[in-house]
C-alpha cells in the first residue's frame, strides 16, 4: 500500500509540474545561455585553441624531455 500511495504523489507532482512549465515562457537571453553553457560543457575535452597544445602533447613533450638530456657543451 506504501508503494502504491507513493507513486501515485510522485507521478501527481510530475503530472502537475508538466503542466506548469508548459505555461513558463523563458525570455531569449536564458535560451542564449543556456546553449552557451551546454556547448562549452559538451567540449570540456577539445582544443581551446591553436596555441594552447593539449595536456596529452605537454605530457609527451615533457618525456620527450627528460629522456634525452642536454649533451654538455
Amino acid at each position: 500500500m506504501k508503494v502504491w500511495l507513493s507513486c501515485f504523489f510522485v507521478l501527481f507532482a510530475i503530472a502537475e509540474f508538466y503542466q506548469w512549465a508548459q505555461h513558463l515562457s523563458i525570455p531569449l537571453p536564458f535560451y542564449i545561455f543556456g546553449g552557451a553553457v551546454l556547448a562549452v560543457a559538451s567540449n570540456t575535452d577539445k582544443r581551446l585553441g591553436f596555441f594552447l597544445p593539449l595536456k596529452d602533447e605537454v605530457l609527451a613533450l615533457l618525456q620527450i624531455k627528460q629522456s634525452n638530456p642536454k649533451e654538455p657543451e
